[in-house]
């Protein structure tokens, strides 16, 4: 178990704090300006805040925990613990539950999505965490591997470059963190349009957000998506699709699916989750 030299105060209480969920591409800026992974800070409570890392779903989980407790460490947060979570038992361990209901903030790292949500999925650690977010107790991040796993539909894996078609994509349960959406990540850097497209064509009524790398879509809690970061997010709508013949083509057929609605936002762009609209940065 890994935490920070810095001593936190028995039983602190959580500082009031504006919350929001942050869902980054990867490879975000951990040297330079920080300016995502400062935001989570921020609103995790900046000075005041109380940092749990879950570097479940990498394969290096005490050295990617160790990286990101330097880095919140150094920006001066109150206190920081790794929960360095192998075993699904221990996401019933009375202490790792005593923390979260502690922490300001809950950040999960990159690795493998299916990894991490075996691991947490329906635990009581995970349900805790996900009422605290659902209640605006607490500041949630997740990062590549952490993005993906945010909808209740969750893009396991699959391939790049490709025209869309059903086997294209590999889907699984998520977290359902934020269950009308449908995440993919390291999005033009690794050109899965295509993908997120195949995906969104079994699940039409779940919107689709693709994230490049150094980017994050932080979804506020008044249902508003603010764009940070270098790159772009890409959001699509297919509520209104009008055809696909998704149920028909073989598995080397591509996919034909009419009438979707895609937006490209960039930084401080903003998009209204719930009257599925855009927002220029100059509106």
């Amino acid at each position: 178990m890994l935490q920070s030299q810095t001593k936190v105060q028995d039983s602190p209480m959580p500082q009031a704090t504006k919350t929001a969920i942050l869902v980054i591409g990867g490879a975000e800026d951990k040297v330079h300006g920080k300016e995502i992974l400062h935001t989570f800070w921020t609103r995790s409570g900046g000075d005041d805040s109380i940092i749990g890392i879950i570097p479940s779903a990498s394969r290096e989980p005490v050295l990617i925990g160790e990286r990101y407790q330097r880095i919140f460490e150094d920006m001066g947060s109150k206190y920081i613990k790794v929960l360095d979570i192998r075993d699904r038992s221990q996401g019933e361990d009375p202490q790792f539950q005593e923390y979260v209901e502690e922490c300001t903030g809950i950040f999960l790292t990159g690795g493998d999505q299916l990894r991490l949500c075996g691991l947490l999925a329906d635990t009581p650690l995970m349900e805790r965490i996900r009422q605290r977010v659902q209640l605006g107790e607490i500041t949630l991040a997740g990062t590549s591997a952490g993005a993906a796993v945010m909808g209740h539909h969750m893009i396991a894996g699959g391939s790049s470059g490709e025209s869309p078609n059903r086997p294209l994509v590999d889907m699984a349960m998520g977290l359902g963190l934020i269950p009308e959406v449908i995440v993919d990540q390291h999005f033009h850097n690794r050109n899965r349009m295509s993908r997120l497209l195949s995906a969104i064509s079994i699940y039409p009524e779940r919107l689709g957000i693709g994230i490049d790398e150094d980017t994050c879509a932080m979804f506020e809690r008044d249902g508003i998506i603010r764009v940070i970061g270098k790159g772009t997010v890409a959001i699509v709508d297919a509520r209104a699709m009008s055809y696909t013949n998704q149920a028909e083509v073989t598995v080397n057929e591509p996919l034909s699916l009419h009438n979707l609605k895609l937006h490209i936002l960039s930084h401080s762009d903003l998009y209204h989750l719930h009257k599925h609209l855009p927002i220029a940065k100059n509106a």
